[in-house]
C-alpha cells in the first residue's frame, strides 16, 4: 500500500485514524502497531515474520544491554550480537545474490539456489527484497547502539518497541527515525487541533510534490531511455532525461518524506526533516547537507564517528570517507552502479575538501549552484541506470558522442516547458517564503480550500493516471 493510492487515502487513512482517536490513550500504541502490521502486510504478509523477528531480537537485546551495563564486555557483545543480526538479515535478504553472483565470477564457486532442510526448501538466491527492510533495521540497530551508548533509555514494553519499529507513517521509506528522537512521544504524545491540521496540510503537500509533479515528469525520464536504446538520444535530450529523473526522485522522495512528517505530526509524533531544498546547494558538501538528511545524520553517527572521523590525519579522513560512501552506494542497493554512484560522491566530496576549497570560495554564487547541480545531475545518471553498459552510453552521448539536437527534442521541449518551470519553482523555498507573508488570518482561510483542492485534483489524476511508483520503496 502507498499513500498516494485510492486506497489509503479513502479507506486505511481513515478508519485508521478514526480507530486510533476512538481508544484510550493507553491503547493507541497498540493500535499503532496492529495498524502498522497491516499496513506492511497489505502488499506481502508474508514478511511480517521477518519484521516480528528484528523486534523481538532487539526488543531482547535492548534489554540485555541495560541489564548488563556494569559489565562493558558483555554489554559490548550483546550490542555486537544486534548488529550482527541486523547486517545478517538486511545482508541475506538484499545482497545474497548479488554477492553470489559475483562470487561465481571471480572464483567459479556456485552457490545453489535453495537448500532442503528437514524437508523444507529454503531459497538461497533470487529471494525477493522485504520492502522496506533498508529503513527499519537501521532503526532497530541503532536503538541497541543507543541503549548500549546512555543516548536512549531502554525500552521494556514489547509493544511501544513494536510500535516504535513498525510506524507506518515512516515504515517502508523514511525518515529514518532514531529511537531517542521519539522516545518520549512513545511514553506521552500530547494531541491538538493545531498540530493535526499542521500535519494534515503537510501531508497534502507532500501528495502534491508526488502525484502532481513526480509522476508528470517520470514519462519523460522514461521517454529518454527509450531513445537511448533506440539510437535517437541527442545531447540535449540526454540532459533533459536527466533533469527529468533528478526532479522525479527528489519530488518523489521529498514528497513521501512530507506525507510520513505530515502523518508522524497528525499520530502525535514529530520526526526530523529529510530535505532542506538541496537544489539549492551552492557545493556538492552542502548538498548532502540538504538531501536525505536521516541517512547522511545516520551514517555520520554510526560509522563515520566510529571510525575516527576527520581525525587521525589526512590518509585516514580519506578512508572513512570511501568507506562510508561505498556504504551509501551500496544501501541504496545490490547493483555496481549504486557503489560506483556511492564513490562518486566520495571524490567529489575529497575534491571539494582538499582541492577546490579555496577555488570555491573565490566562485561566484550562481557558477557554483551550476557546477553543483551539473556534478549531482551526472550522479542521478549513474543512480538511475543499473546496466553499466547503458549508463556508459547514456552519459557519452550527454558528453557530446551524439548528435547535439533533433526536432523531437523541440517538441519535447515546448510539451514539457510549463512542466520543468513548476518543477524548478518548487524546487527552491521560494513558496515557503511567499506563505509566510501572507497574514495569519488569510493563511487560516485559504489552508483548508488549498488542501482540499490538491486532494481533489490528486484524486482526479489518481483515478485517471496508472503511473505511480515511489521510488525508494525497493531500497
Amino acid at each position: 500500500m502507498i499513500f498516494s493510492s485510492l486506497t489509503f487515502l479513502f479507506a486505511y487513512l481513515p478508519l485508521t485514524l478514526a480507530v486510533y482517536f476512538l481508544v484510550s490513550l493507553r491503547w493507541r500504541n497498540l493500535i499503532l502497531l496492529l495498524v502498522s502490521l497491516f499496513f506492511y502486510g497489505w502488499g506481502e504478509p508474508v514478511y511480517i515474520t521477518i519484521m516480528l523477528l528484528s523486534i523481538l531480537i532487539d526488543y531482547t537485546h535492548g534489554l540485555l544491554v541495560e541489564k548488563y551495563r556494569d559489565n562493558d564486555k558483555k554489554a559490548r557483545w550483546f550490542v555486537t550480537q544486534s548488529i550482527i543480526f541486523n547486517l545478517f538479515l538486511l545482508g541475506f535478504f538484499k545482497y545474497g545474490t548479488f554477492l553470489a553472483e559475483n562470487l561465481y565470477l571471480l572464483t567459479g564457486i556456485q552457490i545453489p539456489e535453495s537448500v532442503t532442510v528437514l524437508g523444507v526448501t529454503v531459497p538461497l538466491l533470487g529471494v525477493p527484497l522485504p520492502i522496506g527492510i533498508s529503513f527499519y533495521t537501521f532503526q532497530t540497530m541503532s536503538y541497541t547502539i543507543d541503549v548500549y551508548r546512555r543516548d536512549a533509555p531502554v525500552q521494556r514494553n514489547p509493544v511501544t518497541f513494536g510500535a516504535f519499529v513498525t510506524m507506518f507513517p515512516q515504515l517502508i521509506a523514511g525518515p529514518i527515525v532514531k529511537y531517542k528522537t521519539v522516545a518520549a512521544e512513545l511514553e506521552h504524545r500530547t494531541y491538538t487541533m493545531e498540530q493535526f491540521a499542521l500535519g494534515a496540510q503537510r501531508f497534502c503537500v507532500g501528495l502534491a510534490k508526488k502525484v502532481l509533479l513526480a509522476n508528470s515528469i517520470g514519462a519523460l525520464w522514461e521517454a529518454q531511455l527509450a531513445a537511448q536504446s533506440a539510437g535517437t538520444l541527442t545531447v540535449f535530450g540526454g540532459w533533459m532525461g536527466l533533469l527529468a529523473f533528478g526532479f522525479q526522485i527528489y519530488f518523489d522522495f521529498s514528497g513521501y518524506s512530507d506525507m510520513a512528517i505530515g502523518l508522524g505530526r497528525m499520530l502525535g509524533f514529530r520526526f526530523n526533516e529529510n530535505f532542506d531544498y538541496p537544489y539549492l546547494a551552492a557545493s556538492v558538501t552542502e548538498f548532502w547537507r540538504r538531501w536525505h538528511m536521516s541517512l547522511t545524520s545516520w551514517f555520520r553517527e554510526y560509522l563515520y564517528i566510529p571510525l575516527g572521523g576527520n581525525r587521525g590525519g589526512i590518509a585516514k579522513t580519506l578512508r572513512n570517507l570511501l568507506i562510508v560512501w561505498f556504504c551509501t552506494g551500496f544501501w541504496h542497493g545490490a547493483s555496481w552502479n549504486f557503489i560506483l554512484w556511492g564513490l562518486y560522491f566520495a571524490l567529489w566530496l575529497i575534491l571539494e575538501k582538499y582541492v577546490l576549497r579555496d577555488l570555491l570560495a573565490r566562485t561566484p554564487a550562481a557558477v557554483k549552484h551550476l557546477y553543483t547541480l551539473a556534478v549531482v545531475f551526472v550522479g542521478w545518471g549513474l543512480f538511475a541506470m543499473e546496466d553499466l553498459s547503458v549508463c556508459g552510453r547514456y552519459l557519452a552521448a550527454c558528453f557530446g558522442a551524439a548528435p547535439a539536437w533533433s526536432a523531437v527534442d523541440g517538441y519535447t521541449l515546448r510539451s514539457y516547458a510549463v512542466t520543468f518551470l513548476l518543477l524548478v519553482v518548487a524546487s527552491t523555498n521560494w513558496g515557503a517564503r511567499t506563505w509566510a507573508r501572507i497574514p495569519d488570518r488569510a493563511r487560516r482561510i485559504l489552508a483548508p480550500v488549498l488542501m482540499a483542492l490538491s486532494l481533489v485534483v490528486c484524486t482526479a489524476y489518481l483515478v485517471d493516471g496508472s503511473y505511480n511508483p515511489f521510488l525508494y520503496f525497493r531500497f
